[in-house]
């Protein structure tokens, strides 16, 4: 016999009532990063054995910059999204799983944040 109510049958919610959301996120994450990993390998070859003005002139671009910003978000919201589930299903004591969650979302928001930072100042700045 089922331990779930007839509701949570039919809205397919587990016990937390979250992984459907969790799950969506992580998937949506991945296929954003497709195109923009595409993107930055194919400008990364582009690109290669060209000096910094070279790399700096084509950081400077909006939309160079834009895409590059949406990569550097892309890719730590999925990352932390997966330590997540990795958190969660292999560290069993409480304390020590809040204080991973907590230390990846932190490093996750700072290094992130970072990036963003970095490519905005190369584009703000302009030419050297």
């Amino acid at each position: 016999m089922p331990m779930r109510s007839s509701l949570k049958r039919v809205t397919g919610l587990g016990a937390a009532g979250e992984g459907v959301g969790h799950w969506w996120a992580q998937r949506v994450s991945s296929l954003a990063l497709i195109p923009l990993a595409v993107w930055f390998v194919a400008s990364v070859v582009a690109l290669a054995g060209a000096d910094y003005f070279a790399i700096h002139q084509w950081l400077s671009s909006p939309i160079a910059a834009g895409l590059l910003i949406l990569l550097i978000v892309a890719v730590f919201y999925h990352t932390a999204l997966g330590l997540q589930v990795v958190i969660e299903d292999y560290v069993h004591d409480e304390t020590m799983k809040i204080a991973a969650l907590l230390g990846v979302n932190a490093l996750a928001i700072v290094l992130g944040l970072a990036g963003v930072l970095s490519v905005l100042s190369i584009l703000f700045k302009g030419q050297i």
